[in-house]
C-alpha cells in the first residue's frame, strides 16, 4: 500500500556520540547499531517528540578471542555511575544473533546484548516531515542496576495532563517494565519498575476506562499450554490487559486481549505496538506480529479496534499487515544493517486527516509513514 508520505528521518549517522551518556567513559571505540523503535507524542507547542532508542555498541566486540559487552554499573561516591566493558571466552557465546549472544552451559537460558540502549529526545515538525531539534541534553540514560544493559523501545502515552512513558529496563536481576512521567513531554522523570520479569512491550491506553489507566502487556515464557484442536487460536505470546488505580499498580485483566490465529504463521509472536487512541469507533490497536524466518523473523504492523468499554472485545481485527520492511527506504544506508524483514511501530499522532506513525526500520532507522484515517474506515480520535 503506497502512503502520501513514508520516509526515513533518522538514521544512525545523525547520531552524535560525542554528546552520547557514554562518550568519555570508555577507552575503546563504540558506533551506533541502530537509532530506532520511537516512542511518539505532541508536545504543547504542537511539534512532534520521538524517544529514541539509541543502541549504542563496540566496534570491535571481538578481541583476543572473547566477545566483550557495555554494562553500566553503580558507584558508591558517584551518583551517575560509569559504564565498563565485560569480557566473555569467545567459545561459550553463540553469537548467530547480531543484537545478542547466547552463553552456553548455563542452567537457563541466558544471553546478553551486543550493545547498551539510552533513549535520546528527538523533535519533529508537527506532521513529522522535518526534524527541528535533537535534545541531547534530555537524553535518559540508565541510572539503576536494574537497568545496567539498557532502555529500551519507550512508548509514550497522554493520558489527562500527563504524559507516561513505559520503557524495558534490562539486567541481569530482571527485565523490567519502568514508567516516566512528564508535565511537558520533553522532560522526564523516573517513577517505578511496573511490571516484573519480561513482561515487555507494556502499552497505555491514552484515556481512562471507568476511571481506571488500562494497559496492554506482553508476557514471555518458554511454555504455553495447548488450546482445544480445532481452536483458533495459537499457543505462544499474546497481548494481555492489566488496569491500575495510579498507572503504578497494575492487576491482570482477567479476560484474553489479542491473541495469535491458529490458521496463519504470520502472527506466530505477536506483541505490542502503539498506545491505543479513542476513536468514534473504539480503541485502534497497532501491534506486531512475527512470522518465523532464519534467526530473527519477518516484522509486520497490524491493526485491530477494541471495544471502548471492554477492550477485550476485538470488534475487528486486520490480517492484512498494515506496514511491512520497505527495502527501498533502507537502500542508502544497506552497508550498515545487520537484519532485514523487520518494521517495529511503536508511536502515533493524530494530524488532520492522517496519522503519523513511527516505526523501527529494520532495527536501523527511524521511520514516519502518514495513514489517512479512512484506511481504517473509522472516524477521527474524539
Amino acid at each position: 500500500m503506497a502512503f502520501p508520505f513514508d520516509q526515513l528521518v533518522l538514521v544512525p549517522d545523525d547520531i552524535d556520540l560525542l554528546r552520547s551518556p557514554l562518550a568519555g567513559h570508555l577507552s575503546v571505540e563504540t558506533h551506533v547499531l541502530g537509532a530506532f523503535n520511537p516512542g511518539l507524542t505532541r508536545l504543547p507547542n504542537g511539534n512532534l517528540l520521538m524517544m529514541v532508542r539509541i543502541a549504542e555498541a563496540l566496534r570491535h566486540p571481538v578481541v583476543d578471542g572473547h566477545v566483550h559487552t557495555i554494562r553500566w554499573e553503580a558507584i558508591k561516591d558517584d551518583a551517575l555511575g560509569r559504564f565498563a566493558v565485560d569480557a566473555w571466552p569467545l567459545e561459550q557465546a553463540d553469537t548467530t544473533d547480531p543484537r545478542k549472544f547466547m552463553l552456553c552451559g548455563n542452567s537457563w537460558k541466558t544471553m546478553a546484548l551486543t550493545s547498551l540502549s539510552w533513549l535520546l529526545p528527538v523533535e519533529l515538525s508537527p506532521d513529522g516531515r522535518e526534524r527541528i531539534e535533537i535534545h541531547y541534553d534530555k537524553a535518559i540514560a540508565p541510572a539503576f542496576d536494574f537497568q545496567c544493559y539498557g532502555l529500551e523501545d519507550a512508548r509514550i502515552s497522554k493520558v489527562g495532563e500527563r504524559w507516561l512513558m513505559t520503557t524495558c529496563s534490562v539486567s541481569p536481576e530482571r527485565h523490567a517494565t519502568t514508567l516516566y512521567s512528564s508535565t511537558n513531554g520533553l522532560d522526564w522523570t523516573f517513577e517505578d519498575i511496573v511490571l516484573d520479569h519480561q513482561n515487555k512491550d507494556m502499552l497505555i491506553f491514552e484515556g481512562l476506562i471507568d476511571n481506571h489507566y488500562w494497559a496492554q502487556t506482553r508476557p514471555l515464557g518458554d511454555l504455553y499450554f495447548a488450546y482445544p484442536p480445532g481452536s483458533g487460536w495459537r499457543a505462544g505470546p499474546s497481548i494481555n490487559l492489566a488496569l491500575s488505580p495510579d498507572a503504578h499498580f497494575w492487576k491482570p485483566y482477567r479476560k484474553p486481549g489479542l491473541r495469535p490465529h491458529a490458521t496463519t504463521r504470520a502472527t506466530e509472536r505477536m506483541g505490542g505496538g502503539t498506545p491505543p487512541i479513542l476513536t468514534k469507533a473504539g480503541w485502534l490497536s497497532f501491534w506486531h506480529g512475527v512470522e518465523p524466518k532464519d534467526v530473527v523473523g519477518i516484522y509486520r504492523t497490524y491493526w485491530s479496534i477494541l471495544d471502548r468499554d471492554d477492550p477485550s472485545i476485538v470488534l475487528h481485527t486486520e490480517n492484512t499487515p498494515l506496514l511491512e520492511a520497505n527495502p527501498a527506504l533502507t537502500h542508502p544506508i544497506e552497508h550498515q544493517m545487520y537484519v532485514h524483514d523487520v518494521v517495529f511501530t511503536t508511536g502515533i499522532a493524530k494530524h488532520g486527516d492522517v496519522y503519523v506513525v513511527a516505526s523501527g526500520e529494520g532495527d536501523l532507522a527511524c521511520r514516519i509513514t502518514h495513514i489517512p484515517c479512512s484506511v481504517f474506515a473509522i472516524a477521527p480520535p474524539t
